[in-house]
């Protein structure tokens, strides 16, 4: 069975709340509930992190390869700082779709380089939700394939 592991990066658990006019209104429990709806619909599995620590996104990355099809990640802030989660996500040999609610090419000069893009299959940006779900609908078609 695909599995796919998808990991929400620093203070993503403040959707909703946080800069709405950024990241829209919807809640992290609101994603992962339509998220769970597409997995049931193409009969995958998921299952969720979402943490403020770069430690422990990297361990939980270092621990998918035999447990997991793909990756689907928002690294958040973590994007544009983090060679830990870069060389994570390589040596994991995981497919991985990196998705961001807003267009981070649209904002801040620092946001328009990922660290995470060059080891990534794809990106998807500045759909809101739709980025996860377009994301998650990719990361399961490059599951498949690797199958």
């Amino acid at each position: 069975m695909v599995k796919i592991l998808v990991i929400h990066g620093p203070n993503l658990n403040l959707l909703g709340k946080r800069q709405p006019n950024i990241y829209g209104r919807f809640s992290l429990e609101e994603i992962n509930q339509q998220l769970k709806k597409l997995a049931e619909k193409e009969k995958i599995g998921l299952e969720f992190l979402q943490s403020n620590h770069e430690g422990e996104i990297v361990d939980a990355i270092g621990k998918a390869k035999d447990r997991f099809s793909a990756l689907l990640i928002n690294p958040a802030a973590y994007t544009h700082t983090s060679v830990a989660i870069r060389d994570a996500i390589a040596a994991c040999e995981l497919p991985t779709v990196e998705v961001h609610l807003s267009n981070i090419y649209a904002r801040e000069e620092f946001r328009h380089t990922s660290l995470i893009a060059p080891v990534a299959q794809g990106q998807v940006s500045g759909f809101g939700i739709n980025s996860y779900l377009l994301g998650l609908q990719a990361a399961i078609n490059l599951a498949k394939v690797k199958k």
